[in-house]
């Protein structure tokens, strides 16, 4: 798919994802950080309550400590970040608290309901290398038991026809300290310079493009 051709579909898809309303459990209409072409991709978990309203993921405390990460590693600020990598999600919209007040997990039929969604952004964007950040997210590609099993490894990965390097990460909620202390701290390093060596992060540090 030409350039030109990609992003008209991804534009398409992305007007498509913000009319949603197939959850009706959800707290939030669906929330996306535009239709950037790109072929990285993050995958988070589903949007806290913050994000809504700002209308963009990742725009809250986890995403502070997520772009952090990202300049210390790959000398990328946040808006760099947003402008060359695709953020989605398992679930696009907010889904709401849980009795203990903790942000809810999204159930399985609303998994299954926003499936589809990535599907297509993988279709359409045939990336080299996905990001999934947190174990729902890694979890959609890979058995994550634990994740000292998963984090500072390289995946090959596939979702229906195409093939793709995944390199996985803990989330960044101060919710849980894993990425803060041994040997959460050391796996996450060793994740994100492998993340920096990636020749997909390469050219994006770059600014270059690979011919369609």
């Amino acid at each position: 798919m030409l350039a030109s051709a990609k992003q008209l579909a991804l534009d398409r898809h992305v007007a498509r994802l913000v009319r949603c309303r197939r959850c009706p459990r959800m707290k939030s209409t669906p929330v996306s950080g535009g239709a950037v072409v790109s072929e990285v991709m993050l995958i988070g978990q589903a949007p806290g309550p913050r994000e809504p309203t700002l209308k963009r993921p990742f725009a809250h405390t986890a995403g502070q400590t997520l772009f952090r990460w990202f300049e210390q590693f790959y000398g990328m600020n946040e808006a760099a970040v947003r402008s060359k990598i695709y953020f989605a999600a398992v679930c696009r919209c907010f889904p709401g608290k849980s009795p203990g007040g903790t942000d809810r997990v999204p159930a399985p039929d609303e998994i299954r309901n926003c499936s589809s969604w990535m599907n297509e952004e993988i279709k359409i964007l045939k990336p080299r290398l996905i990001i999934p950040v947190g174990r729902l997210a890694i979890a959609q590609f890979i058995e994550c038991t634990k994740l000292e099993q998963v984090i500072g490894r390289k995946f090959r990965a596939q979702r229906g026809e195409h093939s793709f390097d995944l390199i996985p990460l803990p989330h960044p909620s101060g919710a849980s300290p894993w990425h803060k202390i041994s040997p959460g701290k050391q796996l996450l390093a060793r994740a994100l310079r492998q993340i920096a060596r990636h020749p997909a992060i390469v050219d994006l540090r770059k600014g270059g493009t690979r011919c369609p």
